[in-house]
């Protein structure tokens, strides 16, 4: 598998890949190029980490099939579509169908990279938020109902006393779960219980 980040530039064009594995190796980037979008599917498999850089005019598959195929199977990965001149809205489409941006042929060297890196870096931020709150509402999902209502509680604002009210329990009883929640939620302090079950969607913000 390829665990490194890496471009994936796909160009039926020759001088077109040399260009781009020269540029972006030159860039620091670890890059592997595809002379068809057919070749770079057969590798998809593989692929764990990194951007897809791609024409979207190539004989066979063009750029929008691959773009499909992508994000069916690989919805996290940075998509950057290479266009040439007018097919502007074609570039559109490819945006509402998931690519991350497009450039137009021919492109200044540095507009390039510097788009690579911020697809990139956007895909990694988000992985790791999509993570934090898979991991987060697992927490609550550990929860008892009991735990899970004063939860609730204690997110709204409610005192002890209050949702101890609410549940005809004792508001010391109310004390030992709510020392339950902190402790599954993983939380120092309330602030931070609020912010966790926000992003947990318990609390809408």
């Amino acid at each position: 598998m390829d665990d490194e980040p890496t471009v994936y530039a796909v160009d039926d064009d020759d001088a077109m890949r040399d260009s781009l594995d020269f540029l972006l190796a030159a860039a620091g980037f670890s890059v592997k190029v595809f002379e068809s979008a057919s070749s770079f599917l057969g590798a998809l498999a593989r692929v764990q980490a990194g951007c897809l850089v791609t024409d979207i005019r190539m004989p066979g598959m063009d750029g929008l099939e691959l773009l499909k195929h992508v994000k069916r199977e690989r919805p996290w990965l940075p998509v950057i579509m290479m266009t040439g001149h007018g097919d502007v809205p074609l570039a559109v489409e490819a945006m509402k169908l998931g690519a991350n941006d497009f450039i137009e042929k021919p492109f200044e060297d540095q507009r390039l990279i510097d788009i690579i890196r911020v697809a990139m870096t956007s895909a990694t931020d988000a992985l790791k938020g999509e993570t934090a709150s898979a991991q987060i509402m697992s927490r609550v999902a550990a929860l008892s109902q009991r735990e899970r209502q004063v939860l609730e509680g204690l997110v709204t604002g409610l005192s002890n006393k209050a949702i101890a009210r609410d549940y005809g329990i004792s508001p010391r009883t109310v004390e030992v779960y709510r020392a339950n929640v902190m402790t599954k939620m993983q939380a120092t302090s309330l602030s931070e219980l609020v912010r966790l079950a926000m992003r947990a969607g318990v609390l809408k913000d």
